[in-house]
C-alpha cells in the first residue's frame, strides 16, 4: 500500500511538470489564452489594427480567450508586460514591438516556456519568434521615386518621419532618403516628427509652415502627413490644382481626395474629391490580425514560415476607386476607397486582404468579424 502511495505521488508530480513546462497547451474543451501586446497606440493605425485583432479573435471565439495590454513607447514596460504575460500561462503572445532587439531576451524566455510569439508590423529580431510585416524599404523606395518625379526632381520638400524605434520607422526613413539622395536638387527643408498620427502631423506641420508659404514647398513625404498637409493647403487659399504632391498614407481621407473631382460621394468640407496629387500605400492594418490567425494555426500543430511578408498595393489618382457600400467582396473585386459615410478621412482604407476574409469594414470599425 505504501508503495502503491509513492508511485501516484510520483506520477501526480510527473503530471504537474509536465503542465507547468508546457504552459502553451489547451486541453480541447479549453480556449487558447493569447495575449495582445501594443506599444504606441496614438493613432487611427494602432487602433484599426486592435480593431482587426479582437474582431480575428471573435471569428475564433471557441478557441481563442484574448486579453490586451498597451505598454506605450516604454520598452521596459513592454518587457515586463510579456514576462508578465508568460507568468500568467499565455499560449501566444501578438507584439507590436517598440524595438526589434531590446525585447528579445523576453522573447526568447517566452519561447522557452513554448508560448508562441509573433510580432506584426513592426519586426523583432529574435529567430525563435514569428514576424508579420509590409515591405517598408520598397514602400518608402516606390512612394519617395513618385513624389521625386512629380516634383520635377527638384524643389523644396518636407520629409515626416513616424514613431521612432520602430523597424517600419527606420527603415521608411532610410529607404526614403536614399532616394531623394539621387537627386541633388531636392531640399529637405523641414524633417518633423509626426508619429503617424493626423494630430500630430497636423501641429508639426503648423510649426514649420510659421515661417513659409505653401508656394514654397514642391513636395511632402511621410506617414499621416497627406491628408493633413492638403487640408491646410485649402486652408491657406490654395487651390486645388495646386496642391502639392504627397506620399504616403492608406487614410481615406486622402484617398477620397485623390478621386477626380465631381465624383459622387456624401463628403464635404476638405473630405471630399480633388483629384490631389498623391500615391497612397501603406502597412496593413491586417497585420496584427493575420499574425493570430497565424499563431492559433501553429497551436493546433501546423507549421507556418517565421516570415510572412503581406503584399502592398499603390493606390494613385489613375487607381484609386470608391468603393459603394464596403462589403469584403466588393473589396475583394477592387475598389480601395471608402464613402465618407461609412468612415472617417483618418480611418485606413487598405484593410482588404485575401488571407483575412474575417475581417472587412465592421472588424476595423467595430471589432467585428465578417458573417461566416
Amino acid at each position: 500500500m505504501r508503495l502503491f502511495r509513492k508511485v501516484l505521488v510520483v506520477a501526480g508530480a510527473l503530471c504537474m511538470t509536465v503542465a507547468i513546462a508546457i504552459p502553451g497547451t489547451a486541453h480541447a474543451a479549453d480556449k487558447y489564452k493569447i495575449f495582445l501586446s501594443m506599444s504606441y497606440s496614438g493613432n487611427d493605425w494602432q487602433t484599426e489594427a486592435q480593431n482587426m485583432i479582437e474582431a480575428m479573435a471573435k471569428a475564433n471565439s471557441d478557441k481563442v480567450d484574448l486579453k490586451t495590454q498597451i505598454a506605450g513607447t516604454d520598452v521596459q514596460r513592454q518587457i515586463q508586460q510579456i514576462n508578465a504575460m508568460v507568468q500568467a500561462g499565455a499560449s501566444a503572445i501578438i507584439v507590436y514591438p517598440i524595438s526589434p532587439t531590446a525585447l528579445n531576451t523576453a522573447i526568447r524566455n517566452a519561447c522557452a516556456k513554448h508560448v508562441v510569439v509573433f510580432a506584426y508590423d513592426s519586426k523583432v529580431t529574435e529567430p525563435c519568434a514569428y514576424n508579420v510585416y509590409t515591405d517598408q524599404k520598397k514602400l518608402a523606395t516606390d512612394s519617395a521615386e513618385w513624389v521625386a518625379d512629380k516634383m520635377g526632381h527638384k524643389g523644396n520638400l518636407i520629409f515626416i518621419t513616424g514613431v521612432p524605434g520602430t523597424t517600419v520607422d527606420t527603415e521608411r526613413n532610410d529607404a526614403a532618403h536614399e532616394v531623394f539622395k539621387k537627386y541633388p536638387d531636392i531640399k529637405i527643408v523641414a524633417e518633423p516628427n509626426g508619429m503617424w498620427s493626423a494630430a500630430v502631423a497636423r501641429k508639426a506641420l503648423t510649426e514649420v509652415m510659421s515661417t513659409r508659404k505653401w508656394s514654397d514647398i514642391n513636395g511632402i513625404w511621410g506617414g499621416a502627413a497627406c491628408y493633413v498637409s492638403w487640408s491646410m493647403e485649402r486652408e491657406a487659399g490654395v487651390s486645388p490644382d495646386k496642391l502639392v504632391p504627397c506620399g504616403s498614407e492608406g487614410t481615406n481621407g486622402m484617398r477620397v481626395n485623390m478621386l477626380k473631382p465631381g465624383t459622387q460621394t456624401t463628403g464635404k468640407d476638405d473630405y471630399v474629391p480633388d483629384g490631389a496629387p498623391g500615391i497612397s500605400i501603406e502597412s496593413h492594418p491586417a497585420a496584427g490580425a493575420l499574425a493570430l490567425k497565424l499563431a492559433l494555426k501553429v497551436l493546433q500543430g501546423g507549421t507556418v514560415p517565421k516570415v510572412t511578408v503581406m503584399p502592398l498595393v499603390e493606390v494613385t489618382p489613375d487607381t484609386v476607386k470608391l468603393c459603394k457600400t464596403g462589403s469584403w467582396a466588393e473589396m475583394k473585386d477592387g475598389c480601395n476607397t471608402f464613402d465618407p459615410s461609412l468612415v472617417p478621412p483618418g480611418w485606413f482604407s487598405n484593410i482588404y486582404s485575401a488571407d483575412t476574409p474575417e475581417t472587412g469594414l465592421a472588424a476595423a470599425l467595430k471589432r467585428e468579424p465578417e458573417p461566416k
